[in-house]
C-alpha cells in the first residue's frame, strides 16, 4: 500500500502540479488559475506527496454559500489507481467535517466512468448535466453532488497524514 503525506499545497509545487495537469486534461488548468486558487481565503488546496516527496496528486477546492466545490483533482498517470484521489477525497472530507451546513459539489465528463465510479463511492450522487461545457470537445459534464451528512467512502487506503 502507497503511503502518503497529505498536505496543504504551496506555490513552490506549481511545477509538479503544472505537470500533473498537462498529463491529465486535454484542457489543462493555466499556472496563473492554480496561483490564484491558492491565494484565496475561501479555496483549500492540498496534494499528496509519496515516499520519495513527490507531488503525486492534488485536489482543490472552493467554498461557496452553500457548497463546498470540488475544482479539480488531479493523479499523476504512472501513480493512478494506487488509492491516492481516496486519500485526497478522505482528507477533503476530514477537514470540512465542521461545516455541516455545506454540501459538495462537481462536475466530471460523463465519459469518465473511473471518476464517476469514486465519487459514487464517496456518496456522489448524480444531479443533472451541464451540455457542451468542456471546451476541448463540447462534452457533456455530469453534476454530482453529496450531502454533507453522508457517509464517508472507502476505507482502503492507508496514509500518512502530517498536516
Amino acid at each position: 500500500m502507497l503511503e502518503l503525506e497529505l498536505r496543504r499545497l504551496e506555490l513552490s509545487d506549481l511545477d509538479a502540479i503544472e505537470r500533473i495537469e498537462r498529463a491529465s486534461y486535454p484542457t489543462p488548468w493555466s499556472r496563473s488559475m492554480f496561483a490564484s486558487e491558492l491565494a484565496k481565503p475561501s479555496s483549500l488546496s492540498f496534494g499528496a506527496v509519496d515516499e520519495t516527496g513527490t507531488l503525486v496528486g492534488y485536489l482543490v477546492l472552493s467554498r461557496y454559500v452553500d457548497a463546498w466545490h470540488v475544482m479539480n483533482v488531479a493523479v499523476a498517470p504512472e501513480k493512478r489507481r494506487q488509492g491516492i484521489a481516496s486519500a485526497l477525497l478522505h482528507r477533503l472530507l476530514e477537514l470540512t467535517e465542521d461545516d455541516a451546513l455545506r454540501g459538495y459539489t462537481l462536475e466530471v465528463r460523463t465519459s469518465n466512468l473511473g471518476a464517476i465510479r469514486l465519487y459514487e463511492r464517496f456518496g456522489f450522487t448524480r444531479k443533472g448535466v451541464r451540455r457542451g461545457y468542456y471546451t476541448d470537445n463540447r462534452e457533456d459534464a455530469l453534476i454530482m453532488w453529496r450531502d454533507a451528512d453522508s457517509p464517508d467512502g472507502d476505507p482502503r487506503e492507508k496514509m500518512v497524514d502530517a498536516s
